[in-house]
């Protein structure tokens, strides 16, 4: 009888070294009241109307992510923040029996991702809602359009893949989630500079960390970045970028 095939491990698309680092830098960032909270704080918002909307009041919550507090602040009950990167999201998570798991833009760059929303599903307790937030498919067209200019003939590897809607209502349901949910909200915001837009990108934690990404640009290709953005700018001198909000919203069944 032949042995069985061991099931074979998720591809190692981000350095687990270097989100960490990039999530810490965050961290450090955040305590200047002067950071870029923007997103953080759209999110706490549409967290607020998603469980009033349901009516569902969570006695405790788990929230991954959110280095400013605000989404955990809009909660009710008791409410364990994880701003930090010390919560291995790819592996079997020690926690359980939450109502409510939010994850907040802290399941971009997991290399395994659907293991993670299991993961997630195993955190609730039965009846109890996940909410998990990524930046979606169609995010950064100007900054991917930058650095496509940036590199020339020879495009590297800079900007994450990213979920659209359709990928994530599949990801839900493999999760084994009920009532799976998939929805994407545009936000736009305009910027002055490429060195603002990157700047603000770091603040919230969503700068590059591929296994393998580019090397980094030089003084020519960063001039040819920096031309580019100024040439999609409008008559204020500004370029607008657009963010794509992706929420995967599911229950864990009753027991």
């Amino acid at each position: 009888m032949a042995a069985p095939v061991p099931p074979s491990a998720p591809p190692q698309i981000f350095d687990p070294a270097r989100r960490a680092a990039a999530l810490r830098r965050m961290v450090r960032r955040q305590q200047d009241p002067a950071s870029a909270r923007y997103l953080f704080a759209d999110l706490a918002e549409d967290t607020a109307e998603r469980i009033g909307f349901l009516r569902h009041v969570p006695a405790r919550s788990l929230v991954l992510g959110d280095p400013t507090g605000a989404v955990a602040a809009v909660l009710p009950g008791t409410v364990d923040a994880r701003p930090v990167p010390d919560f291995a999201l790819d592996r079997p998570w020690p926690v359980g029996g939450y109502d409510l798991v939010a994850a907040c833009f802290a399941l971009d760059c997991v290399n395994d991702l659907p293991g993670a929303l299991i993961h997630a599903r195993a955190a609730l307790a039965p009846g109890g809602l996940l909410l998990a937030t990524l930046l979606g498919s169609g995010s950064l067209p100007v900054l991917r359009a930058v650095m496509l200019a940036a590199d020339g003939e020879r495009p590297a590897p800079r900007l994450h893949p990213q979920v659209d809607v359709r990928a994530g209502a599949q990801l839900l349901q493999r999760a084994g989630l009920a009532d799976p949910v998939a929805d994407a909200r545009g936000l736009t915001v305009r910027f002055g500079s490429l060195r603002r837009l990157v700047g603000d990108l770091r603040d919230q934690g969503l700068t590059g960390v591929l296994a393998q990404g580019g090397c980094p640009l030089g003084r020519p290709a960063l001039a040819r970045a920096e031309a580019a953005f100024a040439g999609l700018a409008d008559a204020d001198g500004r370029v607008t970028e657009r963010f794509e909000l992706l929420t995967l919203s599911g229950w864990r069944r009753p027991a």
